[in-house]
């Protein structure tokens, strides 16, 4: 019932609707600007907090040890 109503609705002239069109771009635009400014505020944070990590690591690590702070840095150096 509800779609046979909405179909026999008249489309909107073209004068009109552009409004409405032009301002769901602005609203999905604001909303992708949002998007991209919460994470990187949330990447900031996680590199800020990776560094620190790093830093201990490096701090604590012993050098001749096997798990030395150029270990820690290159997870590709590790053994799988």
């Amino acid at each position: 019932m509800g779609a046979a109503l909405i179909a026999e609705l008249p489309a909107l002239p073209l004068h009109t609707a552009g409004k409405y069109v032009a301002a769901a771009y602005v609203v999905l635009f604001a909303l992708v600007l949002i998007y991209v400014s919460i994470m990187a505020v949330r990447m900031s944070r996680i590199e800020r907090e990776l560094a620190e990590l790093l830093q201990d690591a490096e701090s604590h690590a012993d050098p001749a040890g096997p798990a030395s702070a150029e270990d820690v840095r290159r997870p590709e150096s590790t053994p799988a």
